[in-house]
């Protein structure tokens, strides 16, 4: 089982450059990379909702759970 971040996916889709993204949600470059390598233990639902708003999207568009088979 494993979250997998498309957080790379959904800025693709909006044209947004991740240091661009970083400051409109105030956090740091380098704390947005920890988010979307899927390095990032957990993530604060202030993050998340800074993130969708930004983006447009939903926390599922961002975030996806898949299931060993």
């Amino acid at each position: 089982m494993e979250i997998l971040v498309n957080l790379d996916v959904m800025m693709a889709r909006r044209k947004i450059s991740s240091g661009e993204l970083a400051e409109r949600i105030g956090i740091t470059s380098a704390n947005l990379s920890v988010l979307k390598t899927g390095k990032a233990k957990a993530i604060r639902f202030s993050t998340l909702m800074a993130l969708c708003h930004e983006l447009g999207c939903q926390p599922g568009d961002i975030l996806e759970f898949r299931d060993d088979p």
